[in-house]
């Protein structure tokens, strides 16, 4: 019987089982139920998944966790595969069609398992120019980019944009989203990914552990802050480099209590930011990765049963680009 026959028949699927909140010594390889599709969603076979901090922070009990409904549960963001079953027949993407986009877990099927089941609007047709795996790593990160880059900052010529951790999973795509729109970027990231952040489109590049970079920049339209609170004040201290007027994007499980008031207090702007599935964008963005506009770094391909080594990795903080797990065959 076929994987889409089973689908069908409401079987069970290889899916990274979560028994509680914590390291990732709580994952475990098991089986679930075929998620069933309802309304318009469709069902997907995964063949990648990208793994990101919203994973495993969820899975330590922030991030998404308040939607986790009870265990196991089935966790995982970003995917790439094939249609399996589309909502009707006329349906732009029909069964056999390879697919990307982000999952709706925790408050619905996740993508570490063989089968994700998601509403339309978060997947687009995939990338014919990547692979399974390295379109895994492309939606959420890539979607969490543009609507700080192009969405809040309004990325054009003329403006400098300080992307923090700009070789990290979102870092490295909002560095090139800015440049493609003309602003002169700025990013901090280790002495050994420096070259490497600036092939990628940045003008200048702060080793951010030679010296601190409210001391070697100049002001800034915008920072995409990365980074926030946690790691040595870095969203707080951005606000020292923003021209009067300037606006800082800080990602939500980043940002600090106090956000609003500290940049009033600078004169300047702040916001926080929560990535919209969009299949619209999707689409934009695998053409700019067709048109060789976008690149993608996978720094390593973990087999499914390896996922736990996959979470650890990426939460080491030194990751260049992102992480995949492949979950079935190609």
């Amino acid at each position: 019987m076929t994987l889409g026959d089973e689908a069908q028949a409401g079987g069970t699927m290889r899916a990274a089982l979560l028994d509680r909140f914590g390291d990732a010594s709580g994952l475990r390889i098991g089986t679930a139920p075929v998620p069933t599709p309802v309304l318009s969603e469709v069902l997907v076979r995964v063949m990648a998944a990208g793994v990101n901090p919203l994973d495993t922070s969820t899975r330590a009990g922030d991030g998404a966790a308040a939607a986790v409904g009870g265990f196991p549960v089935v966790l995982g963001s970003d995917f790439s595969g094939v249609v399996v079953a589309a909502p009707y027949e006329r349906f732009d993407l029909q069964p056999g069609d390879e697919v990307y986009g982000v999952s709706s877990a925790p408050r619905g099927s996740g993508s570490f398992a063989e089968l994700v089941a998601v509403p339309p609007h978060h997947l687009a047709a995939k990338p014919k120019v990547l692979t399974h795996a390295e379109a895994a790593a492309v939606p959420l990160a890539a979607l969490t980019a543009w609507g700080a880059v192009v969405e809040l900052a309004r990325a054009h010529a003329g403006q400098r944009i300080l992307v923090h951790a700009g070789a990290g999973g979102v870092g490295h795509f909002a560095v090139q989203i800015a440049a493609y729109f003309g602003a002169t970027v700025v990013a901090t990231a280790s002495a050994g990914n420096a070259d490497w952040v600036r092939s990628l489109g940045a003008s200048e590049v702060v080793d951010y552990h030679e010296r601190p970079f409210e001391e070697a920049l100049r002001p800034v339209d915008v920072v995409i802050d990365l980074v926030g609170d946690r790691h040595d004040h870095v969203g707080p201290r951005s606000l020292a480099v923003l021209r009067p007027g300037g606006l800082l994007v800080t990602l939500p499980s980043t940002g600090w209590p106090t956000l609003a008031a500290d940049a009033a207090a600078a004169g300047v702007r702040a916001t926080k930011y929560r990535m919209v599935p969009d299949s619209t964008t999707l689409t934009v963005l695998a053409r700019l990765v067709t048109s060789g506009d976008l690149q993608v770094s996978v720094q390593e391909v973990f087999p499914f049963e390896r996922i736990a080594d996959a979470q650890r990795l990426l939460e080491s903080g030194h990751v260049r680009g992102k992480v995949v797990v492949q979950v079935s065959d190609y």
